[in-house]
């Protein structure tokens, strides 16, 4: 059921960016979208930490002192602007039981890039231009699932945009900062690749 379920959230998350790239582009920001109807083009997001599916090192999760892992991804379709990176707990419901919990997201990764370094350091602003933020804070939060339950399941999405999001982080409120970044991409993915991890602590 597990699995059902993540392939389910992973094959839905892809149709989406689909229908979303279908539309006619609304400005997001910098650099403007560029129009017309284009498929989405897939893209392979993996780490050399776990096995796409697989466990998540203790080293990567909250009793590991919240280490992010190296990434990497192939490079974007031509007209990518940036890229944008989101990490999420989809078994993991916030308080008003519509949003998952938030793992991680950052924002205007430059456009040449195609990975992201092991323990990326506390920062709103990266050296790069790139901003982050978490559910508690500017920095990655590692997953947390309690030992008393099912390992939870964690989906890492890149997404290749032809546009510059032009979205500071709303104070200390992920929330809004998350829906403000998700309505800026509306109209501008253009490559998306996905992957999996599943965590739960130790008893």
């Amino acid at each position: 059921m597990r699995i059902l379920m993540r392939t389910v959230v992973t094959v839905a998350a892809l149709c989406a960016a689909s229908t979303v790239a279908a539309q006619n582009p609304q400005p997001a920001g910098r650099g403007g979208g560029r129009g017309g109807r284009r498929a989405v083009e897939v893209m392979r997001l993996s780490t050399n930490a776990w096995q796409d599916g697989g466990a998540i090192p203790p080293k990567y999760a909250q009793p590991g002192r919240d280490v992010s892992p190296a990434l990497t991804w192939t490079p974007g379709p031509e007209g990518t602007a940036s890229f944008v990176l989101i990490a999420h707990d989809i078994d993991g419901a916030t308080g008003n039981g519509v949003d998952d919990m938030l793992h991680w997201l950052v924002w205007n990764i430059p456009k040449d890039a195609t990975s992201l370094p092991e323990g990326v350091p506390q920062s709103p602003q990266r050296g790069d231009g790139s901003r982050q933020i978490s559910a508690s804070g500017p920095y990655y939060r590692g997953p947390a699932a309690p030992s008393t339950g099912p390992a939870h399941h964690y989906v890492f999405e890149i997404f290749a945009l032809d546009t510059l999001i032009d979205v500071s982080s709303i104070g200390v409120q992920p929330g809004p900062t998350r829906t403000a970044v998700m309505a800026a991409m509306a109209g501008h993915v253009r490559g998306k690749g996905a992957m999996v991890g599943t965590f739960k602590r130790s008893p």
